[in-house]
């Protein structure tokens, strides 16, 4: 018995003889024979978001800001107090992808600052200069803060003064992380 008879399904052929003209073994087509096709996969469904999803806000063009400070007026104590807590929750949603917990528990965001034109300005830092989410966080923060009912515009900008370290995430955090 060939050493490698047992491939193609000959467990007591006889050993071969060097002869390229034996038939193939059960369900392998003959040298030359057309292969049969394999089937189409079926397209993959498009997705389709939720009404109650704001999607305008996900896909507008960034505001040409000119790499001046966002158009942000004076913060409005008013507007603070009603959007702070849909903000959060929307920031909430947002992942390091290097860490399992949300960037607001993680002490990433330090100000939440909303003008009486409902324009949101996040003040936020990163876990390290060279995050190599640092181009990913910043858009996503600002599509989901601008994505939140009643918030007209919303610009992020990163800070690393004060520089951040474990002691600024959560005690939930914390907790998840293992450092408690």
């Amino acid at each position: 018995m060939g050493l490698f008879s047992f491939l193609v399904g000959q467990k007591d052929a006889p050993e071969s003889t060097g002869d390229v003209t034996a038939s193939p073994a059960p369900g392998v087509p003959a040298p030359g024979a057309a292969i049969p096709a394999l089937p189409t996969p079926a397209p993959p469904t498009p997705f389709t978001p939720p009404e109650a999803w704001d999607t305008a806000a996900l896909t507008a063009p960034r505001p040409d800001t000119g790499g001046e400070k966002p158009n942000v007026g004076p913060p409005d104590p008013g507007q603070i107090a009603a959007l702070q807590g849909p903000i959060i929750e929307a920031l909430k949603t947002v992942f390091d992808p290097e860490i399992p917990v949300d960037i607001y528990e993680l002490g990433l965001i330090y100000d939440i600052l909303v003008d009486a034109d409902r324009r949101v300005l996040i003040k936020m830092t990163l876990t390290s200069p060279a995050c190599p989410s640092a181009q990913q966080l910043p858009s996503e923060v600002r599509y989901k803060v601008k994505a939140v009912p009643g918030v007209t515009d919303a610009w992020v900008e990163i800070v690393w003064e004060p520089t951040w370290d474990k002691d600024r995430m959560s005690d939930a955090a914390k907790l998840q992380l293992g450092f408690l």
